[in-house]
C-alpha cells in the first residue's frame, strides 16, 4: 500500500451562506473546499493543462466526522495517493483553522487526465507525473 504525501494546505473562510438550514456547514460545501484546494494545487503545479486537455474529477467520496459551524476558517491538507497511467488518487483533511488538531472531515477523490476533444483518458503528461512522483509541499 502507497502512503499518501502533503502536498499542499490551504485556507477557506467559511461564508455565511455555506451553513443549512441547521446552523452547520451544508455537505455539499465540504466538496466545494476540497474542490478549492485541488484547483489552488494544480495551479501552483503549472503542469500543462489547457482547454484541450486536463483533469478530470471521476469519483469524490466524503466522511463527516464533526459539524462545522460559522464563523471560521477551514483548513484543507491535501495529499496524493497511488498514481496510476492516466489517474492519481488524492485525499484532504478539513479542519478548522483554530483547531489544527481536530479533523472535521475526510475526503478521497480520483483525477483522470482527458483528452477533451477525444473525451477519453490519456496518459498523465511527464511532467505532471514527475510532480506527482516527487511532491513538494506547497502553502
Amino acid at each position: 500500500m502507497e502512503t499518501k504525501k502533503h502536498v499542499h494546505t490551504t485556507r477557506i473562510a467559511m461564508r455565511w451562506g455555506d451553513m443549512d438550514a441547521l446552523g452547520h456547514v451544508n455537505n455539499t460545501i465540504y466538496f466545494r473546499y476540497m474542490e478549492q484546494a485541488r484547483i489552488e494545487w494544480l495551479q501552483q503545479l503549472g503542469s500543462d493543462f489547457d482547454s484541450r486537455h486536463g483533469p478530470v474529477l471521476v469519483n469524490a467520496q466524503c466522511s463527516f466526522l464533526r459539524q462545522l459551524k460559522y464563523p471560521c476558517e477551514v483548513e484543507v491538507k491535501s495529499y496524493i495517493g497511488a498514481i496510476g497511467r492516466s489517474s492519481f488518487e488524492a485525499s484532504y483533511e478539513i479542519r478548522r483553522a483554530d483547531m489544527p488538531d481536530v479533523v472535521f472531515a475526510e475526503g478521497t477523490a480520483k483525477i483522470v487526465w482527458v483528452d477533451f476533444d477525444a473525451e477519453k483518458s490519456m496518459p498523465l503528461p511527464d511532467d505532471l507525473r514527475q510532480l506527482l512522483t516527487n511532491p513538494v509541499l506547497s502553502v
